[in-house]
């Protein structure tokens, strides 16, 4: 996950800002409660680096401490950024973000796990393109390292080469770096270098448990280790088959797709060619093409073209580990509900989603609204009513393999871009490659919903929202929908009320209301939700005045079972009941009874 960057005082945020763009992180002033803005981000998982002492940041996080292996790293740094000192989490990432922290700083990072003071290396967290095949010896082959043992190596890896570690030929102990599956022990330690690429071929519909067999299948025939794994690969028109995919996922291994043209450029390096193949997609060979590919022209075949009923593997080694890989990502498009805008009513998995993409598409407003966790996403600016033109373009970067957002505000399937985007792919005017590109809807929070919350508990009760825009929808067909949803008496939410264009909608609706209600039934207007200038109001119907009510505003009304109440702080708030109160009566003299017979 992306690091935060937490700060308590003004002062420090020209420091928080250089440690973001070093460890391409998120810098978020703490303005509310400090030990719940750091414990939420702790369990969320998400590393923290707070400029702020120690003491702060423990108590904050200690009561959800729990694994060493799974909590999130977690480092102090001093206000002047002298000091950065790793609080948990030293070998899974913390030591490594606080040496390039003091890099960036000046500073000095205070790192103590035993194996990087000693031996200048971190035998639990290998370098990126490398596994520890067996972490569980790690703790007791640790202690006799430290007790003095020598260890023999067994293969090259230069970040051991070039550490301190106590090398000795005959040496009880080893260390081994291989991509054959071997298990270790607690006197050897495997580190698996991930240098195999794994070529997939497979009819249309070919269940994901073939694929998984077959990629099992061959590993075990050359006794290679999964953990050797860098890539799944195959051919671009397979980028939307499921079993492909889940396959990847499986193995928690990247999947990347190659056109026929790229794989092409293999014919000569195939030990199976296939003139069927080559006259179905356009290639002689998608295995074996595909995993010699991802190699480059370093790698070798080491399993040829493997058959199942339906699927084809083949695996190509590369003498080095692959930390870049060649190919394209299948393209991803997250289409995102930010909610009202606060940062509070954001989903995790909406702030993940906007985190990790590599673009944002939205309208300028929206992108404004979560620019906090701006990193280096590329932002594509759009005007009102181009909403078509968003959804293309966001699309089409998905379709050359990139990682995009359609930022909505409120929830991206209610009157937002959900619909549009599916629309779009229906239209069948997408290119092959935009056609195959995963989408997700995350879900947040409507303005309906909070708008209800913020007055009380409106929409206790049946409810519906219906838009007066006639942009889309003729205005006969919004007036039939208000009818039937005043004869039904539900709760009604208005979105897009009024305009500078339209004026007289909303006015139009509450005469067909008006049969319908009560002069007491509760209105809110609701404008700015979970944003600074937020403005919430509760009146009454025959108090209501739809001058007041503007594009930025959300109107809910009640239905005939809705109530208004005051408090003591002269606020009202309004409620639907949700029709217990016989119930309630019931219950009420029945305990009545009972206290009478018993005395």
């Amino acid at each position: 996950m992306t690091p935060i960057v937490f700060t308590l005082v003004e002062t420090t945020e020209p420091l928080a800002e250089n440690i973001s763009q070093t460890v391409r992180g998120i810098h978020q002033p703490i303005t509310g409660d400090v030990v719940k803005t750091l414990a939420s981000a702790f369990v969320q998982g998400r590393p923290i680096i707070a400029i702020m002492a120690s003491g702060i940041i423990m108590r904050a996080i200690a009561p959800h401490m729990a694994d060493k292996h799974a909590d999130a790293p977690v480092i102090a740094v001093s206000a002047d950024g002298q000091h950065i000192v790793p609080l948990i989490g030293g070998h899974h990432g913390a030591n490594k973000l606080a040496a390039r922290i003091a890099e960036a700083t000046g500073g000095t990072a205070a790192i103590t796990t035993a194996s990087d003071t000693q031996f200048n290396v971190s035998l639990d967290e290998p370098p990126a393109g490398y596994t520890l095949a067996n972490p569980q010896d790690f703790k007791p082959f640790m202690a006799k390292l430290l007790a003095g043992s020598s260890i023999v190596l067994n293969g090259s890896a230069q970040w051991l080469e070039n550490s301190n570690l106590p090398f000795s030929t005959g040496a009880s102990m080893q260390i081994s770096i291989t991509d054959s599956n071997l298990s270790g022990s607690p006197e050897h330690l495997v580190y698996t270098p991930k240098i195999l690429c794994v070529g997939i071929g497979c009819e249309r519909g070919t269940d994901a448990a073939e694929v998984e067999s077959l990629i099992s299948q061959c590993l075990q025939q050359a006794s290679l280790s999964k953990n050797a794994i860098a890539s799944i690969n195959s051919i671009d028109l397979k980028a939307d088959e499921a079993a492909i995919n889940q396959a990847a996922a499986s193995l928690n291994v990247p999947v990347r797709f190659f056109t026929a043209d790229e794989l092409n450029q293999q014919a000569d390096r195939l030990q199976n060619p296939s003139q069927v193949v080559m006259a179905e997609v356009g290639c002689p060979g998608v295995a074996e093409g595909a995993a010699l590919a991802a190699c480059g022209n370093d790698g070798e075949l080491i399993v040829a073209k493997t058959k199942s009923l339906r699927a084809t593997c083949a695996i190509a080694r590369k003498s080095e580990p692959l930390t870049e890989l060649a190919g394209r990502s299948r393209g991803r498009l997250s289409i995102i509900g930010i909610g009202p805008g606060s940062d509070e009513w954001r989903s995790p998995q909406a702030t993940d989603e906007l985190i990790n993409a590599s673009d944002w598409v939205g309208y300028g407003l929206y992108l404004d609204l979560a620019s906090q966790l701006k990193t280096s996403q590329t932002e594509h600016r759009f005007d009102l009513g181009k909403e078509e033109a968003r959804v293309r373009h966001a699309f089409a970067l998905a379709g050359q393999g990139r990682n995009v957002a359609l930022v909505c505000s409120g929830d991206a399937a209610i009157y937002a871009m959900a619909a549009l985007v599916y629309e779009v792919l229906d239209s069948q005017t997408l290119t092959p490659p935009e056609q195959r590109v995963e989408i997700v809807t995350v879900p947040g929070i409507s303005a309906f919903q909070a708008a209800s919350a913020r007055a009380g508990a409106l929409i206790g009760h049946d409810f519906c929202t219906i838009s007066l825009s006639d942009l889309l929808t003729p205005w006969a067909t919004i007036e039939q929908r208000l009818h039937a949803a005043a004869r039904g008496d539900f709760n009604i939410a208005f979105y897009n009320p009024r305009s500078l264009k339209r004026t007289d909608q909303l006015q139009k609706a509450i005469d067909i209301l008006t049969p319908h209600r009560t002069p007491d039934t509760p209105v809110i207007i609701a404008s700015n939700l979970g944003r600074p200038t937020e403005k919430v109001t509760t009146v009454a119907f025959k108090d209501f005045n739809p001058q007041l009510v503007d594009m930025l505003t959300i109107v809910l009304i009640g239905s005939s079972q809705s109530k208004i109440i005051s408090r003591g702080d002269g606020v009202n708030y309004c409620y639907t009941p949700r029709g217990y109160a016989n119930k309630t009566s019931v219950a009420s003299k029945a305990n009545v009874t009972s206290k009478v017979n018993q005395s």
